[in-house]
């Protein structure tokens, strides 16, 4: 592209917002900006799953944020087991923020960056009208039924775009299979700064922490239904004396959670932690779960641990599989038992559990490194 070419990352949730989603998209326009040839311009919401607040308009030299202040919070969480609900409660705000985005200035931004199927049923309608290049990443597997007419509806939305990236080679197939081209589908991957993440002695983490002693189990991720928390919480109870259980997040699961942690030795809540703070968490835990009880698109958690050098215990679901083999951790069934009997094994079997730890860096730096980007911005090349 051209120099100062503008992007419109066009997204639901961006940060102050929490997630996985949230940090890549951090990471994205950190990269955009390095680069020094685009303009980037990111619309999105006020934070709809955590309380944070940040400013409307947000101008950072060459990165200009517009936050459009909407209802969320608990009202979100509640439509997430509703699709159509949750469709029309994402979508029109965010059309119409868009369409006069574009009518103001819509010549800075030839490309179209879409995140997710909610933005992207929005660039669909938008490209077209204003001679867009619309790019959509894709960070779910949608459990697609290839006649139904939601794979109907996302065929004809993505069938719009000049490049599909999905997060997994799962995600890709499930694209395929209701009738989307393979050569207009790309699969990339997350990426973390490993300068920032990067392993720290567990004595001198647990020591700035004030960690506590024993084997540590730890939990990173939104505290709702789908992530597991609760699987976690039961596998703590009757677990032999020595392993501790740390819960980092927040979500409509935490007054569960914090009550669950008053009345229990070995499980503790930590609430939110500041991203630049992760990595000593991750040095302090012996072992990372990740007990995703859907089908997960790929796990940002496991790319950050892995960077720290800490193993993964991980359900069998989704991406899952792609980010995590055995080489650096164990996939399990995201049922307790399986996610009690993984822990005590790596708690038993402390030469199991350090073979696995020299692993993880080495896996992180070939698999997850700053090249990952480089899948995206070609993809705002047309050709």
């Amino acid at each position: 592209m051209s120099k100062k070419n503008g992007i419109l990352i066009l997204t639901p949730f961006y940060e102050p917002n929490i997630g996985g989603v949230e940090t890549h998209l951090k990471d994205l326009t950190d990269y955009l900006r390095a680069d020094g040839g685009y303009e980037i311009f990111v619309l999105t919401y006020q934070p709809l799953t955590t309380k944070a607040k940040a400013p409307v308009f947000q101008n950072n030299g060459c990165l200009r944020i517009i936050r459009i202040p909407w209802p969320g919070y608990n009202l979100f969480h509640k439509l997430e087991a509703y699709p159509i609900l949750e469709f029309l409660y994402l979508t029109p705000a965010l059309f119409f923020s868009a369409l006069i985005l574009f009518l103001a200035c819509g010549r800075r931004m030839p490309v179209i960056h879409a995140q997710g199927f909610n933005a992207a049923f929005i660039g669909r309608l938008l490209a077209p009208l204003f001679s867009k290049r619309l790019v959509v990443s894709i960070h779910a597997i949608y459990n697609l039924a290839p006649a139904s007419m939601l794979s109907r509806l996302i065929r004809w939305t993505l069938i719009g775009s000049a490049k599909i990236l999905t997060l997994s080679s799962a995600s890709k197939k499930e694209l395929i299979r209701i009738g989307l081209r393979d050569s207009r589908i790309g699969v990339y991957t997350y990426w973390v700064d490993q300068r920032h993440f990067l392993p720290v002695s567990q004595s001198d983490a647990r020591s700035r922490l004030d960690w506590p002693e024993g084997f540590s189990v730890l939990f990173v991720g939104r505290l709702i239904e789908k992530k597991g928390a609760d699987i976690l919480i039961q596998a703590a109870e009757g677990i032999e004396k020595g392993i501790v259980f740390s819960f980092i997040g927040d979500g409509p699961f935490e007054t569960t959670l914090k009550e669950t942690s008053f009345k229990s030795d070995n499980l503790r809540y930590l609430g939110k932690v500041n991203n630049k703070d992760l990595p000593l968490y991750y040095s302090a835990a012996d072992i990372v779960c990740v007990p995703s009880k859907y089908e997960e698109g790929f796990g940002r958690v496991i790319l950050e641990a892995l960077s720290c050098g800490i193993p993964v215990v991980a359900s069998k679901r989704g991406g899952i599989p792609e980010a995590v083999d055995e080489r650096v951790g164990l996939l399990v069934e995201p049922d307790v038992r399986s996610f009690k009997d993984a822990i005590l094994e790596l708690f038993q079997d402390r030469k199991k559990l350090n073979a696995l730890k020299d692993n993880c860096r080495p896996y992180a730096l070939k698999r997850f490194g700053l090249a990952n980007a480089r899948i995206i911005t070609d993809s705002y090349i047309p050709g």
